[in-house]
């Protein structure tokens, strides 16, 4: 009786050695054949053998595998930022070819001659009924009237009950009196001559004292009642004098040497206005 034959499938098929296999047949398996076969995928955690396809690659010098999806490029990903980058740059290129016409602008003249013909002579016409009217310069104020002049020396003047007429006026006097009694002004003594009439209905007093004199630098002096009683008989003195009576008298002054005399203001009480005379 001979040995029983063994069968094959007892023990595993030895797996090929050469180039033909890139790796071993799963067990109980059979490789495929054919130009579709495909290998198998190794198990999970299992090291690929050499030669095995990692993530999809296929493995070199073997069947390719499925291709990668390709990546969009960085202008497919960013179509705003893409869309608004072509716009700027075409306002970019639109300016600087605008920029550079040789074209020049209409001078002002020719602009204006343009803008003449265009207007036809009905609107002109119309223009020039509606253009306001030309304003008239202001007419210069008239210089304001110069005052008249103050009445002079021999010309009557009133204020109140009294009429004065100046007869004369001495300037330069250095004193008043006689020999025996006399004083000496502190400057130069002017002395007034002057008519004065009541033309009241009763009785007024006269006094130098309400008199006043001012010289051509604007200052006022006040008469000097006791001087005057050195002249003897001025009448300037607290004299009263009846309706319709004239009394002649001097009225004292004593200025500075160099004071020259200007105008005199004769009042017929303290209280009155004035009346100015002039003495140049």
């Amino acid at each position: 009786m001979s040995a029983p034959t063994p069968h094959p499938q007892q023990h595993p098929p030895v797996p090929p050695t050469g180039p033909q296999s890139s790796f071993a047949p799963p067990p109980g398996g059979h490789p495929q054949s054919g130009p579709a076969a495909r290998p198998t995928m190794p198990p999970y955690g299992a090291h690929p053998p050499q030669g095995y396809p990692v993530h999809g690659y296929p493995a070199p010098g073997g069947q390719p595998g499925v291709p990668p999806t390709p990546r969009k490029s960085w202008f497919a990903r960013h179509k705003i930022l893409t869309g608004l980058g072509v716009v700027v740059l075409l306002m970019i290129v639109g300016a600087s070819l605008g920029g550079g016409g040789d074209d020049e602008p209409a001078a002002p003249a020719a602009v204006a001659d343009a803008g003449a013909e265009a207007t036809s002579p009905e609107d002109a016409d119309v223009e020039a009924d509606t253009a306001p009217a030309e304003e008239e310069p202001a007419e210069e104020p008239a210089p304001a009237p110069e005052p008249p002049a103050a009445p002079g020396v021999g010309t009557a003047v009133r204020d109140g009950k009294f009429e004065f007429t100046v007869t004369s006026v001495e300037t330069g006097v250095p004193s008043v009196g006689d020999q025996y009694l006399s004083q000496e002004a502190q400057g130069q003594y002017v002395l007034v001559h002057m008519t004065v009439t009541n033309i009241g209905d009763e009785a007024q007093m006269f006094t130098g004292g309400n008199q006043q004199l001012t010289d051509t630098e604007g200052r006022t002096h006040e008469s000097d009642s006791t001087a005057a009683i050195y002249l003897g008989d001025t009448n300037s003195f607290l004299t009263d004098i009846n309706p319709g009576n004239a009394v002649e008298g001097v009225v004292v002054f004593d200025i500075p040497v160099d004071a020259v005399p200007a105008t005199l203001s004769l009042h017929d009480s303290m209280f009155s206005g004035g009346v100015e005379v002039s003495l140049g």
